[in-house]
């Protein structure tokens, strides 16, 4: 899979407010080795730092850094999935509601 500005993809995950702003940040080596793995979709890099730490046992710390997140953006998105499932971890547009 091409990550270089003439990819479709990124074109979509900019549309839809999914593209992952620190996506250079993500060590995982998912994300590193496969191509299945994007990390400039934030749904899926969240999706797989939840993951990390509920089904494998990862501690928060390690997966955070590994996701190129801070911890308490670690316990963010573990509430907002809890919550709401994968639409939970969509950002939220920015602005007045």
């Amino acid at each position: 899979m091409s990550k270089n500005n003439n990819d479709p993809k990124l074109d979509v995950l900019k549309r839809e407010g999914t593209l992952n702003p620190r996506w250079r940040k993500v060590k995982d080596e998912l994300f590193v080795e496969k191509d299945f793995f994007d990390p400039r979709d934030i749904v899926q890099v969240k999706y797989e730092m939840l993951r990390r730490v509920s089904d494998e046992g990862q501690s928060v710390t390690r997966a955070s850094e590994s996701f190129g997140f801070s911890r308490l953006s670690f316990y963010q998105a573990q509430r907002a999935f809890e919550e709401a499932g994968l639409p939970g971890l969509v950002p939220r547009k920015r602005g007045p509601r």
